[in-house]
């Protein structure tokens, strides 16, 4: 018997711009809540849009869900110069275990690999899965151990990588909200079986002369892992004010990450689409979303109904009452856990990559995301909302004036030690 695995076609995706041949597209409605698990779902009428072209003529292809690691396990298994990964969490699950032996075979046969994770992202992850990359050869770079004797240089537990980044050769990268394991994967990868709600997620493929410039990043983050310093020397800032391709690679400083991001929205004059798994951001921002939508500017969120951090759902939530006074829509995303990041202005910019609106993203965590100013890739965000909407539960005034007092009582002790998340 075939497995969802070996029904996927025989010719595989070589980069990350594959896209799914017509009979994949041509599934049976309501195969699942809006969450690409496997081969051959149709994902209840999402379609695989076609890449974009930006000026430089680098194409950029939006991914949602697990066939994003499919598009980046069959573009490392195609390298031929060079691989560059970087994750948060890398698990020794299968789908983990995986990545771990390709990248361990592409080192034996001779391809430099360069593997970046976070020490506390992946802490329940087996070190013997770490171990036998390095003897094949796979170069390994352990962001900011947990253990102070384990540290080269000074001990910062709380600062965290949560960067994500695949790098190909010299002009193939893939980014977003997506770590190493089964929970983004689905079946994708190797065949899974799901035990709890799927994960939602959305990441970018790029392939031209913009792809390269996401090397910096990981090359900065690189050396300052393996020769100390100051974590600022991992920052890299590209493009934040104009145009089609910008970068925010940001560290923890005394300078907010939020303020470009602040800016697009304070800039904005027809619409924000804002999706995010984990939102408990700052005043500043709140007042942003609240001001746009008060100036005429129709303001939507996608937040999740389900999370794997129960406090910052709580904490999401404490900030309803503000947000729909002031005119901005609520969705809660439905029937899957919610962990993508994105966003997009006006449909012409948008923002995709790790960045979450929490107090850990903005001030203890390392990110990356792009800015794309492109309305055709905007379009796609659009209807990519627009397709979660149909899998999400709209929250409205009248109801949530009527929620429990206890509830309200325990959103505003969470909101106000939001700061601590």
């Amino acid at each position: 018997m075939q497995t969802a695995a070996e029904k996927t076609p025989a010719v595989q995706p070589g980069d990350l711009h594959w896209r799914p041949p017509s009979s994949l597209e041509e599934g049976v409605e309501g195969a699942s809540p809006g969450v690409n698990i496997e081969p051959g779902s149709l994902d209840d009428g999402w379609r695989v849009p076609d890449p974009i072209t930006l000026g430089d003529g680098t194409s950029v292809q939006l991914f949602k869900d697990g066939e994003a690691l499919h598009a980046a396990y069959s573009a490392i298994r195609h390298a031929k110069k060079r691989i560059c990964l970087q994750v948060y969490i890398f698990r020794s699950d299968p789908t983990g275990r995986a990545f771990a032996r390709l990248l361990a075979a592409k080192a034996r046969d001779g391809m430099p690999v360069y593997v970046i994770y976070d020490a506390l992202g992946s802490i329940d992850s087996s070190p013997a899965m770490f171990q036998e990359m390095a003897a094949a050869g796979v170069r390994l770079a352990v962001f900011h151990p947990i253990r102070p004797w384990r540290c080269r240089f000074s001990w910062r537990p709380f600062n965290r990588d949560h960067r994500k980044l695949l790098l190909i050769d010299d002009d193939i990268a893939g980014l977003g909200g997506l770590n190493v394991g089964g929970e983004y994967a689905g079946s994708w990868v190797v065949p899974s079986v799901l035990t709890s709600s799927p994960w939602r997620d959305n990441a970018v493929g790029l392939r031209g002369p913009s792809a390269r410039l996401l090397l910096i990043p990981f090359a900065r983050m690189w050396r300052y892992i393996e020769v100390g310093g100051k974590l600022r020397t991992a920052e890299f800032l590209y493009n934040l004010d104009g145009g089609d391709f910008g970068i925010l690679a940001t560290v923890p400083t005394r300078r907010t990450p939020l303020a470009p991001l602040r800016q697009i929205l304070e800039d904005a004059r027809r619409s924000i689409l804002l999706t995010v798994s984990y939102f408990a951001p700052p005043d500043e921002l709140i007042d942003s979303l609240c001001r746009a939508a008060q100036r005429g500017v129709r303001v939507r969120l996608m937040l999740p109904g389900e999370c794997d951090v129960r406090l910052l759902l709580i904490a999401a939530r404490s900030f309803y009452e503000r947000l729909l006074n002031a005119g901005v829509e609520v969705y809660e995303r439905q029937g899957a856990v919610l962990h993508a990041k994105t966003m997009c202005v006006d449909g012409r910019i948008a923002v995709v990559g790790s960045t979450n609106l929490d107090y850990r993203s903005i001030e203890y965590n390392c990110e990356l995301s792009v800015i794309l100013r492109n309305a055709e890739f905007g379009s796609q965000l659009d209807d990519l909302f627009e397709h979660d909407v149909r899998f999400a539960r709209q929250i409205t005034q009248g109801e949530w004036r009527h929620r429990p007092w206890n509830d309200r009582l325990v959103q505003w002790a969470v909101r106000s030690a939001r700061y601590l998340l």
